[in-house]
């Protein structure tokens, strides 16, 4: 089934390949590469600087990176620029064929890497972790396994509390068994988890995105950021197969996490480690995140400096998911509010 479904990865690529002929695709900031690996590759956004902190952005191991910059008008690198940072991007690689690529490894091992190239330049030891959605969670499970080296925490629907969603109700329903044998193979091809979130949630997958067309052809910028969105929905990235069985049994299932459970090579990974302070920017109508899973911040970690914004929704965004990262209205009201933030913990 795997061989069928990365052959329909490919096809989508392929789609989105047209779009982006079409004059749909990335229009990126500059970057350099600073760093190489078979698991991520590290961009940065400037040249290095002592002076200015430094921020790491974590984007989930799902789909490509350019999400965070997807156009100059609706571009989170450009934003925390734009608020005096040094930004870094982590792109994660196609999972090499080798198994044992779990949460240690994307959670731990990778970023750990990243900061020591960023530390290397910067002479900065400790760095903003900005993640959405998954990646903020992997964020966060560094920041509890690394105090020192974190300055804030910036958590986009980045879930730390899991049991109320769809997708967490999916898995549920699933035996976890035929979740783990998944370990067995190199990785899952985008395509299965694609039609997995579909099965979670189809109004969020499947409906809303037509709607959001809808909502967004009358206006030619939204119309246009609708289509460079798709086009990144259709740019196809698999999943090590370990990392999707402890994200699915140990965070959806079990909630280890949050439970201070979370066992990562003989090192327990604890939101009540965390003590840096958080910004956590929530949906309110979100049945992916649900908004009790970012609150979690409040109640599970140490902090004593917790904001939590919340983000009221786009269109032209094909998924809600996503716009906090490119919308009009969360770089028009939302972004100002981070930037402030970021302010705040840096000075």
């Amino acid at each position: 089934m795997y061989s069928f479904l990365h052959g329909v990865d490919e096809a989508r690529r392929r789609q989105g390949l047209v779009l982006e002929r079409l004059g749909y695709g990335p229009v990126a900031t500059p970057s350099r590469t600073v760093r190489t690996s078979s698991i991520a590759d590290l961009l940065a956004y400037q040249d290095p600087r002592a002076d200015r902190p430094a921020a790491l952005l974590v984007p989930a191991p799902i789909k490509t990176h350019y999400i965070w910059d997807i156009d100059p008008a609706v571009s989170a690198v450009r934003r925390l620029l734009e608020a005096g940072l040094q930004v870094y991007l982590i792109r994660w690689q196609r999972p090499p064929a080798r198994r044992g690529l779990g949460l240690a490894v994307y959670g731990d091992a990778a970023i750990a890497d990243c900061l020591q190239a960023i530390c290397a330049e910067t002479a900065q030891q400790r760095v903003i972790l900005a993640g959405h959605s998954l990646g903020g969670t992997l964020a966060a499970i560094f920041a509890s396994l690394h105090p020192e080296r974190v300055l804030a925490l910036l958590e986009l629907e980045g879930p730390i509390e899991f049991g109320e969603g769809m997708i967490e109700a999916l898995v549920a329903a699933v035996p976890r068994a035929s979740i783990a044998s998944m370990e067995s193979n190199a990785s899952v091809p985008g395509t299965f988890l694609d039609v997995a979130s579909v099965q979670a949630d189809p109004l969020a997958f499947e409906v809303e995105p037509w709607f959001d067309l809808l909502a967004s052809s009358g206006d030619p910028g939204r119309r246009r950021l609708h289509l460079q969105v798709r086009r990144w929905t259709l740019d196809e990235m698999p999943m090590a197969a370990a990392l999707l069985d402890e994200v699915a049994n140990r965070l959806y299932r079990d909630n280890q996490f949050a439970a201070s459970r979370l066992d990562l090579g003989g090192r327990l990974a604890a939101p009540d480690a965390i003590t840096v302070p958080v910004l956590g920017v929530l949906d309110p109508h979100s049945r992916i995140v649900p908004p009790s899973s970012v609150e979690a911040y409040r109640r599970r970690t140490a902090s004593k400096n917790v904001q939590i914004l919340a983000y009221t929704g786009d269109s032209g965004v094909v998924l809600q998911h996503v716009g906090m990262l490119v919308g009009r209205n969360a770089h028009r009201a939302l972004w100002p509010q981070i930037a402030t933030w970021v302010q705040s913990v840096t000075h």
